[in-house]
């Protein structure tokens, strides 16, 4: 892995067998772009992943075991943290979220005085992108169990496409969700009084491959999740950084 400390944001490629489409979402993120600082963090992929992020121009980090998603994105977060970096964007390794919207998240990263910006699907975006059913049912419940606990209505809890600033990205170097991190990351946020907005973006169908998320997985999801966000909310570990500063 090569440093590039000093840049102002790091474009975060969290990745577990992705090598068919790994090399085209990291050109597709220069040429929108051009001397990002991209960090691909590899999940114990059993494929060529690694080779192709390489080669491709990022930076990669394996990690020594498999962590999930979570863990994933949490070793990016730590490695932005301590490398300096003052803003994140976190991007799917399928393709799924145009690098061209990257700008938009950061210019409302940066006008609004909010710690993330989620990338939402724009009604009618995307050539032929289809949320599944199942995934449908569960952002329509998840918005109704957040909306109480977040005080506002969020319109995709399970979006991968955020942009964090250093205060988040200090705050999740520290504590952040192990699987299935997307909505327990927003009560994290709430738990803190950090707040988050939400800009429309475009989405569209995986490049290669499919997604690991299957029916009876997404039970366990819904199970997993549901407990965590409850622990969340009980949890207490010290005032929030609003409020010391206050």
């Amino acid at each position: 892995m090569r440093s590039q400390a000093g840049r102002d944001t790091l474009v975060l490629i969290p990745a577990y067998n992705e090598e068919a489409s790994i090399r085209r979402v990291i050109e597709e993120v220069n040429a929108v772009r051009p001397g990002a600082s991209i960090l691909v963090v590899n999940d114990c992929s059993a494929d060529a992943t690694v080779s192709e992020a390489a080669s491709a121009g990022a930076m990669v980090l394996s990690l020594p075991c498999h962590l999930g998603l979570g863990g994933c994105v949490q070793a990016g977060y730590k490695f932005a943290f301590a490398d300096g970096y003052q803003s994140v964007v976190r991007i799917d390794g399928d393709g799924q979220h145009d690098p061209r919207d990257i700008g938009r998240l950061l210019e409302c990263l940066a006008s609004s005085g909010v710690e993330m910006v989620i990338g939402v699907r724009a009604p009618g975006s995307g050539d032929g992108f289809r949320t599944s059913l199942i995934r449908r049912i569960g952002i329509g419940f998840f918005r109704l169990l957040l909306r109480p606990i977040l005080g506002r209505r969020v319109s995709d809890p399970t979006s991968g496409f955020v942009a964090v600033n250093r205060r988040a990205l200090e705050l999740f170097s520290r504590t952040f969700p192990l699987e299935y991190p997307e909505i327990e990351a927003l009560v994290v946020l709430q738990r803190k009084a950090f707040r988050f907005d939400e800009v429309q973006s475009v989405m569209r169908p995986r490049m290669a491959g499919r997604s690991s998320i299957t029916p009876a997985k997404s039970i366990f999801f819904v199970l997993h999740v549901l407990l965590g966000v409850f622990v969340n909310i009980l949890r207490y570990d010290g005032p929030s950084p609003r409020a010391q500063k206050r």
